[in-house]
């Protein structure tokens, strides 16, 4: 008996990682682990041989996003959307590159661009109703965007209160941000707490109930706060940069915001909001702070080697190595 359990456990290991060899090749995980230069080639590679297969220019847009690049994010969600027009996903993806330029762009161009990132939104949502991210997107388009635009805090509350039934923390947290728009302090923190108990202590939940208290000039609350985030049972390994950028925008404990990022370089595993790159760049300007020239620049130099063209880690790495 021994012997046969010893036998499935060996098997079943082996399985694990012939899976994770094959994972390592899928879009999501090379994008994860923040291997975007490789991401891009294998997927303009594959797109060679099935010019007509929508999932691949989706993952070129989240490469590119990631990179912000949003021009060619926008370009190949556009393509994804012409080919699979009714997948939720594609449109949420579309709609956030046309937000993330909105946000850089001229006045009038921003609003065209607004105009854009609202339908697709919406029209994620109209495709999958139970789509969570597509509807907390969508609410905070419209707790954020002018009237003349599409933008309501009606609007909002509507979705906070679709998503009490689908998702009671991300409810809570749309509350919290209705809230705090409207300066009540006071019920916005009742509410992010509320998130907090309603997820069983999620990381993010934590996270943002530590952005408020920045919001806020609470910086010992933000702090308490951001260690609940990074300690917290229900984990979410990108909490540990975002924490790590947190404490550097704010000048609080830069060891501690570089070691929590040391800590995700190392621990794994990465996820796609933070990939790899992103984290040894966000490590880079910690020690850039701390006048660590040379450690910064080793970290913007290995951001690189993941992503060539990601320019704020090549604009970091000039400054630093500027004679």
């Amino acid at each position: 008996m021994e012997l046969r359990l010893k036998l499935v456990a060996m098997i079943a290991l082996a399985g694990v990682l012939m899976g994770g060899v094959q994972a390592l090749d899928a879009p999501s995980d090379l994008l994860a682990t923040g291997h975007i230069d490789d991401a891009i080639a294998s997927l303009q590679g594959q797109l060679k041989n099935s010019p007509s297969d929508a999932s691949l220019y989706h993952y070129l847009t989240r490469a590119y996003f990631a990179l912000q690049d949003w021009d060619r994010a926008i370009s190949n969600g556009e393509k994804a959307i012409a080919l699979a027009s009714d997948n939720s996903d594609y449109h949420l993806w579309l709609g956030r590159a046309y937000g993330e330029k909105a946000d850089r762009a001229n006045p009038f161009s921003a609003a065209s661009l607004a105009g854009k990132l609202r339908k697709e939104f919406e029209r994620a949502v109209q495709l999958n109703p139970k789509n969570v991210e597509a509807r907390t997107d969508l609410a905070e388009f419209y707790l954020d965007a002018p009237g003349i635009v599409g933008g309501g805090q009606d609007k909002a509350r509507a979705q906070a209160d679709s998503l009490a039934s689908l998702s009671p923390p991300k409810s809570h947290y749309l509350r919290g941000r209705l809230a705090e728009k409207n300066k009540d302090v006071p019920t916005a923190e009742k509410e992010y707490r509320a998130a907090i108990e309603a997820s069983g202590g999620n990381a993010n939940d934590w996270l943002n109930l530590a952005l408020l208290y920045k919001h806020t000039n609470r910086l010992d609350d933000m702090e308490k706060a951001l260690t609940h985030a990074t300690t917290a049972k229900i984990a979410q390994n990108e909490v540990l940069v975002e924490s790590g950028e947190i404490l550097m925008r704010t000048g609080r404990s830069l060891p501690t915001a570089a070691d929590l990022v040391r800590r995700y370089i190392a621990s794994g595993p990465p996820t796609e909001k933070s990939p790899l790159f992103k984290a040894h760049y966000v490590l880079g300007t910690i020690l850039e702070k701390q006048a660590d020239k040379n450690g910064a620049a080793a970290e913007y130099r290995t951001s690189l080697a993941l992503a060539r063209n990601f320019s704020p880690a090549q604009q970091a790495l000039n400054r630093v190595t500027k004679q």
